[in-house]
């Protein structure tokens, strides 16, 4: 799908972002900032005298914050392309997706969307149509959703990753780059992105930090959690 124009999914994905980063509720409160209170450090009496009055204390100093461990240092996530490893009931939702996609027509879809408790994110705004398929054409080049269903295919062929493991949003994630460092992506690993997007795409997400085209989620327990745009 390298040919596709995707300004429109990924500019609408960074001004979704930074909306809700704007957001008062997320705003950090402001820090007065404080005087340090000084204190006289006596040395004891068998210390020699030619100690060195301005050395660093012993111990710590009770009001200096630790520093953070840089982004650098933090290991990628582990990327998977053996399909195999897939809990069964994820394997099963992703072959039924897949096969459904491979059909060229989008309505094979419904009965998937529908069969869990919730449907899945497709990341439909409030003045979006409500029917998931009608959405997903409205996202497509082409009236048919075709395009869409090409995309879902690419997505979930890719590599994949196992994150946010034991929480609630505890997901296998399609394609690995929407958690793999952009900066950290070997040549082999740009060629499979360059499956996905083209090279002034990948730019504008790298400007931006993040992967912003389109993902997919399914849940440990066989549920499509999502598919949609956006970091």
């Amino acid at each position: 799908m390298r040919g596709q124009n995707l300004a429109a999914p990924i500019g609408t994905a960074i001004l979704a972002v930074l909306i809700a980063a704007s957001a008062p509720a997320w705003a950090a409160a402001p820090v007065d900032a404080k005087p340090v209170q000084t204190q006289t450090i006596t040395a004891p009496p068998d210390q020699g005298d030619d100690g060195d009055a301005d050395g660093p204390p012993a111990g710590p100093t009770p009001d200096q914050p630790a520093s953070a461990a840089p982004a650098d240092d933090e290991p990628v996530p582990v990327v998977e392309y053996d399909f195999s490893k897939l809990p069964p009931a994820v394997q099963k939702l992703r072959n039924d997706i897949l096969a459904a996609a491979k059909t060229g027509d989008i309505n094979k879809l419904k009965p998937i969307i529908e069969s869990g408790p919730h449907p899945p994110n497709l990341g439909a705004d409030e003045g979006d149509s409500s029917d998931p398929i009608t959405y997903l054409k409205s996202l497509s080049g082409d009236p048919d959703g075709r395009e869409i269903l090409a995309i879902l295919s690419e997505v979930l062929e890719a590599g994949y990753v196992h994150v946010d493991v034991g929480t609630p949003n505890e997901v296998y994630l399609w394609p690995y780059f929407a958690r793999y460092p952009l900066d950290k992506l070997t040549p082999e690993q740009m060629v499979q992105l360059f499956r996905l997007l083209t090279a002034s795409d990948f730019d504008e997400m790298k400007n931006y930090g993040a992967y912003l085209f389109y993902r997919v989620g399914i849940t440990p327990d066989g549920k499509w959690a999502e598919f949609q745009a956006g970091d």
